[in-house]
Formats: structure tokens, sequence, C-alpha cells
């Protein structure tokens, strides 16, 4: 018989035990607790109440395109409502999100579903501009329609964003249900998210941030006869960033919630140097929360870790201005007017506004560069990439600022041979495999550098053999072998069964289900390493299954297993999760397609275009199938449309002006084709093409014109 008495002094112990543990450590460590009540974690996430809640809820209004927000109290709980053309609905905040330099708010839309709400309060000072509410999309309103709204899976805090904001965080997403009963073992981010799990007997059940001994010769050495400082006495074991990146990494969830004593790369994907990411020489564009740059560093190649900068409890800075990079750097060398070239007291001398510029990201948080590059506005000339002069002197060009460099720097650090050629790889420049390869097997550039060399294969080669990625497979840094892992498509089936198998029993998850993706159907059934990558895999998309993109990938790997109805099944549960998802709807017509469904296949991409209206691939796609059903005048409709949703796009472009010509209409393709040369760069298949058209409705002038753009 359940003992009902005995359930609840359980509930209550749980209960009382849960807040002692953090009491514990207070007992022993109140300096770090302290410090840890100042930081960015202690304020990750909390309940919304008056100690809380920074934003202006008396009765605040703001108004954006055809949305208004109305923000006000009511018996101590705090309320927004949002009124759009006819319909309002009023909100209760659950939760505060951050602290400064903005403060985001949690709404519970259905029971246990958290999502964004979407404006934020600004809370830099008034001489910021800040102390006001402000949109998340400030230049564009954003429809219930858009994949960006804030009731869609993109906006939602159990799968987005809750494992960075507090300990012990388990999604528990029940797919059949689609609903969450997420939980966490505290609100924010505190002694557990680092040190591990918390115990009721004053101590700590895993322990990952190891301090370096307290020995006289155990610190960053700078000798008389150097610049930079170099690691004196024992070996230093940075293990422990693990953690860090955790949740200072663009990565996908291998697991639910993370586990403090296992590597970043047992529990996540990274997502290495790509673009749009990215820009091509490594610095950041999109936020990508420090991982990926700072391991490009020349820091974190020479052993610098993150608490070296950081103070590991209030994660503040150690120290100020350029004090914090003179514990390593000479005063004699790069506290002088000839390193400075700008003023002491200006901001042009601090190291950082050269060395790790600004990002500014959701309209009011400026993040600082962590690859800690040399300016080179040779490269913003070359590539387009930013620079940190031109940064502040956007009053000069690109060429003022290399002309300054080279007078003030001389001696510059250039670029090696291999760096340069990355750079051409990541500018989407084309390189001979020879010297792809070159740059992937160079030693002298950064793990990550070389293993995002690795993924840019396909702009060199269509195809791979066994004795070019063996070495790779072998290599005794993990991300080399992440990346070959993710490339197994280019080898032949047979080569995959070689060298490339290996990676099925790789030391780390995501490796092994990186490779688990390119062997299915290629392995014995009953080959252990295989079925546990492979289950490992399957697990990883129901991870995923609260958007589109987990069912998505389900679908795609019962395609290989050729389950084509159970692949239809989860495409169709995709659309009905995330209806704004346009690989879904593609996905699921290429399959009516290869099943000669024309009419599924049409019906599919119209239902898709219906619900994503400014998707040109979703346009082109439907084109391509009504040019296959023979309806080429009406296809041309929505290649235009296409072109026009992606200018950028030249393969649209390509087929628009080709299908023109198809429909004998060659004339308008050419001088449609030559006005728009420029905007794609002169782009030399785009010209190829005209130079046909030309001379096939002997149009001499625009054949010379064209030829002597090719050459």
């Amino acid at each position: 018989m359940f003992n009902f008495i005995y359930f609840l002094s359980f509930i209550i112990f749980f209960s009382v035990f849960a807040q002692a543990t953090e009491q514990n450590c207070v007992d022993c460590h109140s300096e770090q607790y302290s410090g840890w009540q100042q930081s960015d974690h202690f304020k990750a996430m909390s309940l919304a109440n008056s100690k809380t809640v920074l934003g202006d809820f008396n009765n605040a209004k703001l108004s954006h395109f055809s949305q208004t927000a109305e923000f006000f109290t009511k018996n101590d709980d705090y309320f927004i409502s949002l009124s759009n053309k006819n319909e309002k609905n009023t909100f209760k905040v659950a939760y505060t999100f951050g602290h400064y330099p903005l403060q985001q708010y949690l709404i519970e839309t259905t029971s246990g579903r958290y999502q964004v709400f979407p404006y934020s309060w600004d809370s830099r000072s008034k001489e910021l501009n800040g102390q006001r509410w402000f949109p998340n999309h400030p230049n564009e309103e954003i429809l219930s329609n858009d994949r960006l709204h804030w009731k869609q899976p993109l906006q939602n805090w159990n799968g987005m964003c809750a494992d960075c904001h507090s300990d012990g965080l388990k999604r528990n997403y029940n797919e059949k249900l689609n609903i969450f009963n997420s939980t966490f073992d505290n609100v924010n981010i505190g002694c557990q998210s680092c040190h591990g799990k918390l115990s009721n007997n004053h101590g700590i059940q895993k322990v990952t941030v190891k301090k370096e001994q307290k020995l006289p010769n155990n610190y960053w050495q700078l000798l008389p006869n150097r610049s930079v400082a170099k690691w004196s006495g024992t070996k230093r074991n940075n293990n422990f960033m693990n953690n860090c990146f955790s949740c200072h990494a663009l990565r996908t969830p291998l697991t639910d919630g993370f586990d403090q004593n296992k590597h970043f790369l047992d529990q996540f994907s990274p997502t290495l140097l790509q673009s749009p990411f990215y820009h091509a020489d490594g610095q950041i564009n999109h936020e990508v929360y420090v991982y990926g740059s700072f391991l490009q560093s020349k820091m974190y190649q020479a052993g610098v870790n993150c608490l070296d900068c950081h103070d590991a409890h209030t994660m503040k800075i150690k120290a100020k201005g350029n004090a914090l990079c003179l514990q390593c750097h000479s005063t004699q060398v790069y506290q002088q007017p000839a390193h400075l070239i700008h003023k002491s007291d200006s901001a042009g001398s601090l190291c950082v506004n050269c060395h790790m510029p600004n990002n500014r990201y959701m309209t009011v948080d400026d993040r600082r560069d962590h690859s800690l590059k040399i300016p080179r506005p040779e490269l913003t000339i070359n590539y387009q990439t930013p620079n940190a002069c031109n940064n502040c002197h956007q009053d000069k060009s690109p060429q003022w600022s290399l002309e300054q460099i080279k007078s003030h720097y001389p001696r510059k650090n250039k670029l090696s041979t291999n760096e340069k050629l990355y750079i051409k790889l990541q500018a989407h420049q084309r390189l001979s495999l020879a010297h792809h390869k070159a740059v992937i097997n160079d030693n002298t550039l950064s793990e990550i550098h070389r293993a995002s060399a690795i993924l840019l294969l396909p702009n060199s080669t269509q195809s791979l053999h066994d004795e070019t990625i063996a070495p790779w497979v072998n290599s005794p840094l993990p991300l080399i072998r992440f990346a070959t892992a993710q490339i197994g498509y280019l080898l032949t089936p047979e080569d995959r069964k070689k060298t490339y198998i290996k990676l099925l029993s790789d030391e780390f998850k995501a490796v092994r289900v990186q490779a688990a993706q390119h062997l299915i159907n290629l392995v014995e059934k009953n080959n252990a390493a295989f079925k546990l990558a492979l289950s490992e895999l399957m697990t990883t998309n129901d991870l995923a299954k609260w958007r589109g993109e987990g069912w998505l990938n389900e679908s795609l790997i019962k395609l290989q297993l050729n389950q084509i109805k159970p692949a239809i099944i989860s495409l169709k549960q995709a659309i009905k999760i995330e209806p704004y998802l346009e690989s879904s709807y593609i996905a699921l017509a290429d399959i009516y397609r290869t099943l000669h469904e024309m009419n599924k296949e049409h019906s599919i991409l119209q239902k898709g275009i219906k619900a994503n209206p400014k998707s040109g691939q979703l346009h082109y796609n439907y084109a391509l199938s009504l040019i296959r059903a023979f309806k080429h005048s009406r296809a041309i409709e929505f290649l235009e449309k296409a072109k026009s949703l992606s200018p950028n796009n030249i393969l649209f472009a390509y087929t628009y002006w080709l299908a023109l010509d198809n429909l004998n209409d060659t004339q308008k393709a050419l001088n449609s084709l030559i006005n728009e040369l420029p905007h794609y760069k002169n782009d030399q298949q785009l010209i190829t093409l005209g130079i046909s058209l030309a001379q096939k409705i002997n149009d001499e002038k625009s054949y010379k014109h064209l030829n002597n753009l090719l050459d």
C-alpha cells in the first residue's frame, strides 16, 4: 500500500536538500560564492519578481509596425499585453533571462513550454541610449507565419536556451505529445555547472576544474630577452575548458543536458569555421559564442586558458585596459608609441580594440572576437573581411588603413602561403587538390583551421580515396577526425569500408555519429560499433524532434535504410511541428518525385510556398517540377520569382536565363544576363552562358563584350 506520509516526508527532504547543496558551498567557500553573485552566471535566469525584473513595467508601451506591447504589474506579478491589428493577448512573465546589456523575458505559452518574448529591455545606462524597451527584430515585423516568430521552435527556451542558463537541465521532450517536462537543479548557473553535482556531505561528487599546483615556478614567465611570456613549470592541463565550451560554443547537443565530467566532443557537435558564421579570415560574423574564434588564436596554441584572463567566479576580466594583456606581453615592446600608434589615453591605444574588435548582436550586445588577430586591411581589399582600423576610421578607405599599417609596422607578421590559401578556400575560391591537402596537412596551422579546411574539400574535388583520408582518420587531433567523418560522402562505398570505418569506434560521440551517417547499408548489421553509433545518431535526432530538423534528419536516415513510408511520415511530422522550415517540403517533394507521384510532388511544393512565400528555393524547386511536367511557360514565373527572392544565387539566375532561351526568348535572356552580370561579379559560368546565347542569335556586339569579360 502506498505510504503517503513517507512520500510527503521524502519530498520535503528533497526540497530542503536541493536548497542546502548551494549553502554547503557557502559554508566553506564564502569568497567564491560572493564573487559568483556578481557574475553573469548568477543572473543567467531568475524567477520574475521585484528583485530580478529590470524592465519598466509601470504601464510602459512600445509600438513596432502593427504591434503594440504594454508592460504592467498586477498583484506583484508581471504581465505583457501584445496587440496586433484586432487581436490582443496578455501573457504573464515567468522568468527573467539575463541582465546586461539586455534582459529578456520568458512566457509559458502551453504547459511546460517557455518562449522568449519578442521585446527586450535595454539595461544599459541612459547615456548609452539604454533604459528602454526594444523589439528583438528592430528592422522588420516578424509575423506568425515566420520561422523567427516568438512562438515558433527557434524562440523556444526548453530546446534553444535552457541548458546554458540553468544547472542540471533536462529537456525531457515527449515527441508523441509534443510537450516538454523540462527540469533543472538550480534556476541559474551555479557551482554545479562547473564543478559537478553537489552532495549533502559538504563534498563534490565530480571535480573537473583543477587548479594548477601552487609551485613557485608554475606561472607565465616573462624573461628579459622575450617580448611574450612563456609558461614555466609543469605542463598545463586545460581540459577544464571543455566545461566552458559546453555553453560558449555554437554546437548541436548529442545528449539531453550535459555532464561536467565528460569531454565537450562526447556531448556536442561543434560548428567549425564555416560561412556565414565566420568571415573568410576567421573573424566572427554571426553569433558564435567564443569557442570557434578562441581555438584559432595563438593564445590558445600557446596554452592560454579562459581563467588567465577571466576570474573563475565573477567571470570579469582580471585587469582593466591594457594591464590585462601586459600580464604576458612586455611593456617595453607593446606599451610603446611605436606599437600603439595612437595616443596612450585614446580608445585606439587599447589592445582589445585592435585585436579583439566588437561585433554587436541582439541590437545592443557587443561581444569581442576572441581569435585575437592582427588587423589586415589587405584582406578587406581582397576578400571584403572587416578590419579593426576601418571599424574606427570609417571615413577612411581600406587602402588608407593598409598604408598606415605598412608605414608603422614594416616588419609586420606576414601570412604564410598556406594561411593565404586557407583564406582563399573560405572565400569560395577554388584551389587545386594538392594545394588544398597542403593546407590540411600543415601542422603549423591550428587544429580548427585544418579541420575546417577538410569540410571545404568539395570545393576542390568530387572524390577522395582511402590513402588521402587515412592519416586524418588516425590523427591524434579530434577535430581532424570529426571533420573527416563529415566528408565520408566523398569516398566510394568501397573506400568507406577501409580506414574510414575506424571512425565508428572513435573516442568521441561527435565523430561516431557523423561516421554512422555515411556507413548505413555499407556495414554488416551485426557490427557492434556500427549498431552503437547508429543508435547514438538516432538518439541525437530524437533529442531535436521538438523542431523540424530532428524529424527531417530522421527521414534522411530512413531513406538510406530504404524505409520510404516511415521517411514520409517523419517529413509530414516535421512540417506539422515546424511549418516554416522549407527543407522538409523539399525533401518530401523529392521522395514523391522518385516515386513518380507528380501530383503529390506539386501539391507539397505548393503547400510549402504558401507557408514560406519568401523562399527562393521552394519557388525554384517548384519551377523545376513544372518543367519536368512540360509546363515551361508557367515555370518561368516561378524561376523569375526564385531569382528575385535569392538575388545572389547564381544557379537560380542561370536556370532562369536558360529557360527563357528554351522558350525562344533568347534576346530577352541575353539582355537580362548582360545587365545583371556585374551584380554576380562577372561569374565565369554566366559569361559562358551569355556567349552561347549571343552566338545562337548572332549578336556580335554582345559576343565580343562577353568574350572581353572572359579574358
